[in-house]
């Protein structure tokens, strides 16, 4: 054909391949003829180019994804936060002039409190040093007096601590620990009649564990158990009829609390 270039127009500028007839007198049978021609070598050299353009599309190199990266999680810093969930004990009261106590008892409530510290790390290790406070309504009840007709409580009112922790990094995001130091607690006694209150602070050790996952920037949520121990006598009441002073013990408290901290 008259004008179709040599490989159809120096590869597929198939634009200027076909040049079309302006001019034709379609009563003419060559010249209907002729334009057919052209239709037809247009939609040839469409469909060839189309054929080479993409194959040698397939031929370039393919550039790979560039990979997505997050920055690794650093735990070092100082938070706060706040806390809250369960704490379970033990009681017993004991009459100090007879040595007589009816046996222990038990006891369960609620905490929520506040918490701040500090946190360093070293690869996946992390040091770090806590301190806490909680309102608690830790209380249990017994039976008591000479007929057994009094109720004689012992309940804690508030618990803090201050720990050290040590743990690792099993994600970059979530960090498990192991802690332990000191615990101390406001611990009440009485009994409903005839008797005053008893009320004192003590000290003592405690230990536990617990898990922190970071869940976004510088927001992260932990799970927590801790196991305390009051040994001695905690506090100790009067019964007013008797002047008898009755010693109350406190004895095996646990707790499991889940908390939110902000770290800056």
């Amino acid at each position: 054909m008259r004008k179709l270039h040599a490989f159809l127009g120096e590869r597929c500028d198939w634009v200027t391949v076909i040049d079309w007839p302006v001019r034709y007198h379609f009563t003419d049978n060559f010249a209907w003829g002729s334009a057919m021609k052209n239709v037809l070598a247009a939609v040839a050299a469409f469909v060839v180019c189309g054929s080479l353009q993409s194959a040698a599309a397939a031929d370039l190199p393919v550039k790979a994804p560039t990979a997505v990266t997050s920055a690794s999680t650093s735990w070092t810093g100082w938070y706060i936060g706040i806390t809250g969930g369960g704490d379970w004990g033990q009681f017993a009261q004991t009459n100090t002039i007879t040595n007589v106590s009816l046996g222990t008892f038990n006891q369960k409530g609620g905490l929520v409190g506040g918490t701040a510290g500090y946190n360093w790390q070293s690869g996946i290790f992390v040091y770090g040093l806590e301190t806490d406070l909680s309102w608690t309504n830790l209380s249990g009840t017994q039976t008591c007096g000479p007929t057994r007709t009094n109720i004689c409580t012992t309940d804690m009112r508030a618990i803090g601590t201050l720990r050290g922790r040590i743990g690792a990094t099993v994600l970059p995001n979530v960090l498990a620990y192991v802690t332990g130091g000191l615990a101390y607690a406001d611990i009440h006694a009485t009994r409903d009649t005839g008797a005053t209150d008893g009320e004192n602070w003590r000290a003592t050790w405690t230990v536990g564990g617990g898990a922190e996952m970071m869940i976004v920037p510088r927001w992260s949520l932990k799970v927590e158990y801790l196991y305390a121990d009051f040994p001695g006598t905690a506090t100790t009441y009067t019964v007013t009829a008797t002047s008898t002073p009755v010693a109350s013990t406190e004895k095996n408290v646990q707790i499991l609390r889940a908390g939110l901290n902000w770290h800056f």
